[in-house]
């Protein structure tokens, strides 16, 4: 299907460089029989491609992305993760520069929902993002959050116990009081809308939700929508901390 050459990579690692996902991930696009190989269907995982092979997802022709990019952004409050969205809302792939827009293999490494706001990782590393994104690798993620009504501190000790939730059982690493209304709350887990809803279930609406921290990723100087590259040492520092 491919031939010969010295630098052929299998075709899981071929497509996570291409940026579509973490190899697993991609395992599963090849066995589904998404990808077309020289204008062959490929399903098998020991298929390797070089420079010279045309690789194909769903119709798209993929070139792997060699150049790394991995952007800290501060997601402002009513924009979603997502790249397109048919109701035609404020996407956080508008606030970067139109020659990154136009990389379809960026993409974010833990979501924010609408009402959201603060640190996120984008990348064109599926490896990068599987770390950063999936529970096992146990990397922090602080939060500042307010609530409605004065926070009790026998709720403190429910949130680190663990409260359940439609998605789960959600627990807090860490809980501290800043005042009256606001908190800190470090999770390791990534349930969807952890925190309100582990909030909710103790009474509290919560009126506003700040990530401050990836790992040992802080930066205050970032405002909404602005970002910045994640340097090399940063990078490795952050990755260093996973538990995989």
């Amino acid at each position: 299907m491919s031939s010969s050459g010295a630098q052929k990579l299998r075709i899981n690692r071929f497509l996570a460089d291409c940026g579509l996902g973490s190899r697993r991930s991609c395992e599963v696009i090849v066995t589904e029989g998404r990808v077309i190989i020289n204008g062959d269907v490929c399903t098998s995982l020991s298929t390797r491609v070089g420079p010279e092979d045309q690789v194909e997802v769903d119709g798209q022709i993929l070139k792997p992305q060699y150049e790394p990019i991995n952007i800290l952004l501060y997601k402002p409050r009513g924009y979603i993760c997502s790249r397109d969205d048919p109701q035609g809302r404020s996407t956080i792939f508008e606030l970067l520069p139109k020659h990154l827009q136009t990389q379809r293999n960026i993409h974010y490494a833990g979501r924010l929902d609408l009402d959201s706001e603060g640190l996120i990782v984008l990348t064109n590393s599926g490896d990068i993002s599987q770390k950063l994104s999936h529970p096992k690798t146990k990397i922090e993620k602080e939060y500042l959050v307010s609530v409605s009504a004065p926070f009790q501190e026998i709720h403190k000790e429910q949130m680190l116990r663990g409260i359940e939730i439609d998605s789960g059982f959600a627990r807090a690493t860490s809980v501290e009081k800043v005042s009256k209304r606001n908190i800190a709350v470090t999770l390791e887990q990534g349930l969807k809308r952890q925190i309100r809803y582990m909030l909710m279930a103790l009474n509290y609406r919560v009126t506003r939700l700040i990530r401050v921290r990836i790992g040992n990723l802080i930066d205050t100087s970032l405002e909404p929508g602005s970002w910045r590259f994640i340097g090399k040492k940063d990078l490795n520092k952050l990755l260093n901390e996973t538990k995989d």
